[in-house]
């Protein structure tokens, strides 16, 4: 769907613009659709603002030209993405405050709502716990590309219970997987299996949601073998689930050619400039990323090759100018 634009839209719209003079008759008798269909598809035109009455013929509908219509599509598109990356990063923000409330737990005292749990060996003992009373639906965010292989010999036998017994199972992994092999593998069995898995650019935090009831977040989300608290406040975790659905819905499927937008740029690409404006170092912005130092610098020269620009400054400038960064909020 392109712009918001259905496949029977798009395959009118194109024919008008191949035909301006066309009407009803004449394009029901090029598609080859009923008449019925083809008014209705022109009433979805109208409404996208991509045809208009004419102003001498009321009840005839013409086009409206392309650098007026799909360029107000374009924008409204943006406009919704961007409100979609702002809601993200509030959901991030409350997430991020939601572990520093719970990360001074030092020992495991469960309530009704939160449980901490200390050590590897007792966290892998709970998730066990957790996959065997788990019954609809599993959702993950893994933003480590390079999984050991201790993690996935772990992880092995739980997935292939869940999915034995019809569990849903979805993961997000960053757009760095790709480069690790052993974990590209196991997600790739993964898919072949059942589960679906996505990436994306960046990752706030390793997370398990099981059965949109249960949530499990590590005390630090840079090491998350230190500890790790179990959350079953419904509305901590109804956050939490809406925090993934965003993120899903705009991560890719495992193996799709990473897409591109209209000035060319990657999610990964566009990610490293807005992180890179917000006044991150490298090493900072390849930690979120979860690439190496060595990987976002070859990224950025590549970006400022195709920019032209002999800094990082003009870079900068150079692409605010040309839309390369969202706007500020």
């Amino acid at each position: 769907m392109l712009l918001g634009i259905g496949s029977a839209e798009e395959t009118v719209y194109r024919t008008i613009l191949e035909n301006p003079s066309y009407g009803v008759t004449e394009l029901s008798l090029e598609l080859d659709w009923p008449v019925d269909r083809v008014r209705a598809t022109l009433d979805e035109l109208a409404k996208l603002s991509l045809l208009r009455p004419s102003w001498e013929e009321p009840d005839v509908l013409r086009l409206v030209r392309p650098e007026v219509g799909l360029a107000a599509l374009l924008a409204r598109e943006e406009a919704a993405l961007l409100a979609k990356q702002q809601e993200i990063e509030r959901s991030r923000t409350a997430v991020a405050q939601m572990i520093a409330a719970y990360g001074d737990q030092n020992t495991a005292r469960p309530s009704d709502d939160s449980e901490a749990l200390v050590g590897i060996d007792t966290i892998r003992n709970r998730i066990e716990e957790l996959v065997a009373d788990c019954r609809q639906e599993l959702l993950g965010f893994e933003p480590r590309s390079a999984q050991t292989p201790e993690n996935i010999m772990a992880s092995r036998p739980l997935d292939e219970a869940l999915l034995g017994r019809g569990v849903a199972v979805r993961i997000i992994y960053p757009d760095s997987v790709r480069n690790d092999q052993a974990t590209t593998g196991y997600a790739t069995w993964l898919t072949g299996n059942g589960g679906r898995v996505r990436t994306t650019p960046v990752l706030p935090l390793r997370m398990l949601i099981f059965d949109g009831r249960t949530a499990l977040l590590p005390t630090d989300p840079a090491d998350s073998s230190v500890g790790a608290v179990l959350l079953r406040g419904a509305g901590v975790v109804a956050a939490l689930v809406a925090l993934f659905e965003q993120t899903w819905g705009g991560a890719a499927p495992l193996g799709e050619e990473r897409r591109r937008d209209e000035q060319g740029l990657s999610d990964q690409e566009r990610e490293v400039f807005r992180l890179l404006s917000t006044g991150l170092t490298d090493e900072a912005v390849a930690r979120r990323l979860d690439v190496s130092v060595r990987t976002l610098r070859r990224v950025t020269a590549d970006l400022m090759e195709r920019l032209d620009a002999r800094s990082r400054f003009q870079a900068g400038y150079l692409a605010a100018s040309r839309g390369w960064l969202p706007p500020s909020p």
